[in-house]
């Protein structure tokens, strides 16, 4: 029978390392912990909107929100791709956003109001509450969830992606409880269906990643603080972080109430043209990310831990689906995963190792994924070899 050829990197035997142990790790007890609170925040914020929006709305409002929430998430997932984050950290993400953050906003949001209308007597309460207290409030609550993941997610946190990833699932949980509460008032309201659809056209449909947007801004600096300079700089490029997410908030908000009297011109003139650049902005930064990928794993396979044909296939989309398509033939496309996301975790560990950030730590931590990936390696080769008879 004629079988068809094997991937360039199949018939390669890379060394083998002397150090060669597999590990098993968990997520870690603190880590869980933080999950099963944030979801008890949002059980309990659950349970007063069904009070305050009765049961009936607040199921509508809820698969109404569903919708955008489900535009945030593909989109988030796409920027994801390439050095996806672990699942329970982005449940953290998303039920901080949509919990913890939004009980801090409804708690303190009255309190700041008050404080900025004496500080600010002369001006309009339609501008306070909107314009200056929402993001103000807003920011720091969803941006405390991306501080925490900071320091909890330490080894997944590399740069300005994963800060967009996590800082954006933060700001989609929070978007799909002010949904709720949103889309809940607009069917209570004496509007009818009428002004309920309107409301979801312009939250849901016209602007679901608005606060996406705004917290991932304060994501990049953290990511750009954490490539750089580990995490001796954090508190600081939080303060700075916040500068843009609030400024963008406040002008997300303030267009229709100082700038422009249309809806439609303030969107084609200021929210389209900002989505497009921050879409611009995530595609070059994850050109950069498949280039360090490439970069450290070329230092790798010069000292013999891989070939220059796995450094393709690890480093290049062409080459991941080509061997995801390779181990599918055998059964092993899941230990073809875990194989690309341990190489993949392994270049960055390199990266901080190399910026000097956590030395001991991520030596150790070098050693694992090493582990990782001769073991993962042997059981493709071996599964290849029983398969094709090599």
């Amino acid at each position: 029978m004629t079988m068809s050829a094997p991937p360039p990197w199949e018939s390669q035997q890379p060394v083998q390392p002397i150090w060669d142990r597999t590990v098993h790790r968990g997520p870690g007890v603190a880590n869980v912990l933080l999950v099963v609170i944030a979801a008890l925040v949002l059980v309990l914020l659950a349970w007063f909107l069904s009070s305050s929006l009765g049961g009936g709305a607040l199921v509508l409002s809820g698969i109404l929100a569903l919708i955008p929430l489900s535009i945030c998430i593909a989109g988030l997932m796409w920027i994801d791709r390439w050095d996806p984050e672990p699942r329970g950290a982005l449940w953290f993400a998303f039920l901080w956003g949509a919990g913890i953050s939004v009980v801090a906003a409804l708690l303190l949001g009255s309190y700041v109001t008050e404080l900025l209308s004496l500080a600010l007597a002369s001006t309009s309460p339609d501008v306070i509450g909107p314009v200056l207290q929402a993001p103000l409030v807003e920011e720091i609550a969803k941006g405390l969830g991306v501080l925490v993941l900071v320091f909890s997610r330490r080894s997944h946190f590399d740069g300005p992606v994963d800060g967009i990833v996590y800082a954006g699932m933060v700001g989609a949980g929070f978007a799909f409880t002010e949904n709720i509460l949103y889309f809940g008032a607009a069917a209570l309201d004496g509007g009818g269906l009428g002004g309920l659809v309107s409301v979801f056209v312009i939250r849901g449909l016209f602007s679901p990643f608005a606060h996406v947007m705004f917290t991932a801004a304060l994501g990049v600096v953290l990511g750009l603080a954490v490539a750089r300079s580990g995490t001796r700089y954090i508190f600081p490029a939080f303060i700075v972080g916040l500068v843009p997410a609030i400024a963008g908030h406040m002008l997300w908000n303030g267009g229709l109430l100082v700038l422009f009297t249309d809806f439609f011109e303030f969107y084609f003139l200021i929210q389209l043209p900002l989505f497009l650049a921050a879409l611009a902005s995530i595609v070059a930064l994850r050109r950069a990310e498949r280039r360090v990928t490439e970069d450290r794993l070329g230092g790798y396979a010069a000292a013999g831990w891989f070939t220059a044909q796995e450094v393709h296939m690890l480093a290049t989309r062409g080459g991941r689906s080509q061997a995801l398509g390779w181990a599918r033939r055998f059964g092993r496309q899941r230990s073809m995963k875990a194989f690309i996301r341990a190489a993949t975790r392994l270049a960055f560990t390199r990266q901080r190792i190399i910026a000097g950030h956590d030395l001991q730590l991520n030596i150790e931590r070098e050693h694992l994924l090493l582990a990782d990936v001769t073991r993962l390696r042997r059981e493709l080769l071996t599964t290849a070899a029983a398969n094709t008879g090599v």
